[in-house]
């Protein structure tokens, strides 16, 4: 069993027995353990030991009971005796992590992409405009436009043409897709600080975002380690750091490949990382240097980050730590491929990333 620092709870904020609130604190335990059920049950009884979660009538035994009960949980065939989380446990997850970083949203209707320019859009807005060849029909304005023949044309004869039209402004819709880029690196957890776990939080709750409030955009999860590979939404809650270099190359490299097949116009990346590129792999081969800023590897990511600005591609970066050398580099980064970067603690890196998502999906290519 792995170690972790539970620190942050004190006995008035352990919940009190009752299904809802202990799974609470099993979800928030499943962002530790990388969704192993059985190491957050542990630790789970460990905590029941020294703040008595459960009661005389209510024990852990009933709570992992509700848990298969409601679908949290199912029987591991290859493990006997174990548990392993369901696809429900994973939507609970990420709406947990919503909750906590954006606040609760309401469910909205497809598309909802307000911007500063109007055109074909859903809701109407407080502009008229005559009415030009091309303009859809529902958007003309009748009461208007029959106001206008009766000044135009007089009342007793009654007669429209196409210069007393006006037709009604919307707000343009816009769709976005973005590729989340998340170091897994083995810095991620260096010196004791777990810095994967808000970063995983971030991306679960930035895909429950969308798909509730804006379930027309895409949104692409890229990790990177030595090499870069794409993971499924359901699959964040097990993601887990490696032994690995930080080949932002890669990432960057993979995530262009993916937003050049999206259809939309507006597209974006954004990279949350705690150090600077040290990696690339040349044939089967990989190039490390983890001592200073090395020009070979940040040359290479540099030229990436141009080809993304040439593509109209921005990219906001999230650095989650201080190192002299990764600022150094965000700074020519950002500056090379016309981005933002954000010096993020990792407790605003939800809020960041919140306000640079709708920011940046106010940007229109018309």
């Amino acid at each position: 069993m792995r170690g972790h620092n539970f620190s942050k709870f004190t006995p008035s904020e352990i919940p009190k027995g009752g299904f809802d609130e202990l799974l609470k604190l099993f979800l928030e335990l499943l962002n530790y353990t990388s969704g192993d059920a059985n190491e957050a049950l542990a630790w789970m009884n460990e905590l029941d030991k020294q703040y008595n979660l459960t009661n005389d009538e209510y024990g852990m035994g009933d709570f992992i009971e509700d848990l298969k009960k409601k679908g949290y949980l199912d029987d591991d065939q290859n493990n006997p005796g174990g548990f392993k989380i369901t696809a429900r446990t994973e939507q609970s997850i990420r709406q947990s992590a919503l909750e906590e970083i954006f606040g609760k949203l309401k469910k909205s209707g497809k598309g909802n992409h307000s911007t500063t320019q109007s055109g074909q859009g859903e809701e109407k807005n407080a502009d008229r405009r005559e009415y030009e060849f091309g303009d859809a029909l529902d958007q003309i304005d009748m009461t208007t436009s029959i106001h206008n023949a009766q000044i135009n044309h007089g009342i007793n004869d009654f007669t429209m043409t196409e210069r007393d039209l006006e037709v009604e402004e919307k707000d343009y819709k816009t769709l976005t897709s973005t590729v989340l880029m998340i170091d897994i690196s083995h810095s991620m957890i260096l010196y004791g600080e777990d810095r994967i776990t808000p970063a995983k939080k971030v991306a679960m709750a930035l895909s429950e975002l969308i798909q509730r409030k804006y379930p027309k955009d895409t949104l692409d999860i890229v990790v990177f380690g030595n090499d870069a590979w794409p993971i499924a939404l359901k699959d964040l809650p097990y993601l887990q750091v490696g032994p690995y270099h930080t080949n932002t190359y890669a990432g960057l490299e993979l995530a262009t490949d993916i937003l050049r097949r999206r259809k939309t116009h507006n597209k974006q990346i954004f990279m949350i990382t705690d150090g600077k590129p040290t990696c690339l792999k040349e044939g089967n081969k990989y190039y490390k240097n983890s001592i200073g800023l090395d020009r070979k590897v940040v040359n290479k990511t540099l030229n990436m980050a141009a080809q993304c600005k040439r593509l109209n591609i921005p990219i906001t970066t999230f650095m989650i730590a201080r190192d002299p050398y990764l600022q150094q580099f965000v700074r020519k980064f950002t500056e090379t491929n016309g981005g933002k970067a954000f010096y993020s603690s990792l407790k605003g890196l939800g809020e960041y990333i919140f306000e640079d998502y709708i920011r940046n999906r106010r940007r229109t290519v018309r």
